[in-house]
């Protein structure tokens, strides 16, 4: 009866007799210590979790948190608590933690060493109504859904051989925003908006360019600019109902009504495209099935070639579900070319304010293309100085300076630090790319810096000092695009024409804050044709 306790507690270890046993005494041994080490380091595991606290920050006050502080220029907020707080720190807004991540060696843990625990995301109300219920690329949580999307989206659609089949829309939008350009000598230029028109019009080529035809295309092409503009405002208002989920119900804001009736817009004419590709697929194969159908007809855009992929994204995905991916789907496409344009206009900017840069790239331009014809994308991987040019801009205004919020799906610790579960975090790219302790005099605009070792700063988020399009399984996955379509519009553009201010005009850099940080005031600039042969502006 001496060792009842311990029987009590390992009944099935202390019964053991050495000659009827199972298990040999010394295999017991074995196991008990085994157990015991692992329970230590268990232990010590969860000590460690448990006694690793949260990051630093500036108080707040009862129910509210540090909200009423915030202001509405939300980078350049963060921005300021760095200096403060140094490379992490938390805020508390209304009910929800945030947590934002200021220094290389803390992104990289996020993006690189813990990139699947901290690869789901918490949309907000605005964005979960813009992706269909987190049915898009950008919003969904990181699953089978999402990783099957991704694949089907970068394999199928950002693939050199698709793009590389597309080049004739984006050629022939570029050619007419020139053409039309040259038509109208002298005359200011919005180049935010112009870019804007450029970058639409050709993701809607892409997207169904052989699906819409004639004036229902026109009529499509002005619709989304208006719609895009007001749901861009929308997405990045801040919102008391994300703070405070338990007050959404009442929208005191409006955001969540507001938003709706915007999609409700937004998906009403997607639908109606939608509708034209279907039928417009159905006819095609009873075609085939006739033997009527003929090969050289017009190419397949982009919304043909997702009728014709098996969407096979969850078993239990039924035809209304996968409808709703697909316009989700579009809808992310469309809303990347707007944040390309964003960057058509601060690189504009720069140029402006920096003649003798601006110089150097029409250098780089007339001896690459020559001044008897236009940019064609084969002269893109030649043009060296104007992609640090670009580099160099990204680098000063990331159009998303925080990035998407990441969302840890367990408690991890970053840096020393518990991160809790739900929480959200932000990689504050913008406070990264002008740190000091990284680069020499950040505020120059010196594209210089890029030609020194290129390859040490890509644009695939390699380099965790440099992610203007963010790093790790939730970079952006249309960054092929992007990258093709910046390049490409900035080339036509400076080698087309010569670019200057209006008299009396000074320039500025002040931004706005939203999702996307944009110029607070246009850029306006006049274009003077720059090519002497007129039939090359005038030929699509």
């Amino acid at each position: 009866m001496s060792n009842t306790g311990s029987e009590g507690a390992w009944p099935w270890l202390w019964h053991a007799k050495e000659t009827s046993d199972a298990i040999p005494r010394a295999t017991t041994t074995l196991l008990v210590i085994a157990i015991a080490a692992l329970s230590v380091f268990s232990l010590f595991r969860r000590r460690n979790h448990t006694t690793a606290s949260l990051p630093p920050g500036p108080r707040g006050v009862p129910f509210f948190g540090y909200l009423p502080f915030l202001g509405t220029n939300l980078h350049r907020k963060f921005a300021e608590l760095a200096e403060t707080y140094g490379p992490i720190y938390k805020l508390r807004l209304g009910s929800k933690l945030y947590v934002v991540v200021n220094s290389p060696s803390l992104a990289k843990e996020i993006v690189r060493d813990q990139d699947t625990e901290f690869a789901n995301r918490d949309p907000n109300i605005a964005s979960t109504i813009l992706s269909y219920g987190g049915k898009d690329i950008a919003f969904s949580s990181l699953g089978p859904y999402w990783r099957n999307l991704r694949k089907l989206f970068v394999r199928q659609l950002m693939s050199n051989r698709s793009l590389d089949a597309f080049y004739g829309l984006r050629r022939q939008a570029v050619r007419k925003a020139l053409s039309d350009l040259y038509r109208k000598p002298g005359m200011p230029v919005d180049i935010g908006e112009l870019a804007f028109l450029i970058l639409v019009n050709t993701v809607m080529a892409m997207l169904w360019g052989g699906t819409l035809q004639g004036e229902k295309r026109k009529t499509v092409g002005t619709e989304f600019r208006k719609v895009i503009a007001k749901l861009m405002v929308l997405l990045g208002s801040p919102n008391v109902s994300d703070f405070f989920p338990a007050l959404a119900w009442l929208d005191l804001q409006g955001v969540e009504r507001d938003m709706k009736r915007v999609h409700q817009r937004l998906d009403a004419f997607i639908q109606s495209v939608v509708d034209c590709a279907t039928q417009r697929r159905t006819n095609e194969l009873f075609k085939q099935e006739k033997g009527e159908s003929n090969s050289n007809e017009q190419k397949k855009d982009f919304l043909q070639i997702f009728l014709d992929m098996e969407m096979n994204l969850e078993d239990n995905h039924s035809p209304m579900d996968k409808n709703r991916v697909l316009k989700a789907i579009l809808v992310d496409i469309v809303i990347g070319a707007t944040d390309t344009s964003t960057m058509v206009e601060w690189v504009m900017a720069e140029l402006l304010q920096n003649r003798n840069v601006m110089n150097k790239v029409v250098r780089e331009l007339t001896e690459v293309v020559g001044e008897d014809a236009m940019v064609e994308e084969h002269h893109l991987p030649k043009l060296k100085y104007l992609k640090a040019v670009i580099k160099e801009a990204l680098r000063l205004h990331p159009v998303l300076p925080l990035l998407l919020p990441r969302t840890p799906h367990a408690s991890c610790v970053v840096g020393g630090y518990m991160i809790p579960k739900g929480s959200n975090i932000f990689l504050n790219v913008g406070y990264i790319h002008r740190d000091p302790k990284i680069w020499d005099k950040p505020s120059e605009f010196r594209p210089e810096r890029f030609l020194e070792d290129p390859s040490k700063y890509d644009l695939s988020g390699n380099n965790f000092a440099y992610m203007p399009f963010g790093s790790g399984r939730r970079i952006c996955v249309g960054l092929a695009l992007a990258e093709r379509m910046l390049l490409y519009v900035l080339a036509s553009l400076l080698h087309s024409f010569e670019w200057e201010l209006p008299p009396g005009v000074e320039l500025e850099f002040s931004d706005e804050s939203g999702l996307a940080v944009k110029k607070m005031e246009p850029l306006v600039a006049n274009p003077r044709p720059r090519l002497s042969p007129p039939e090359l502006y005038l030929s699509r």
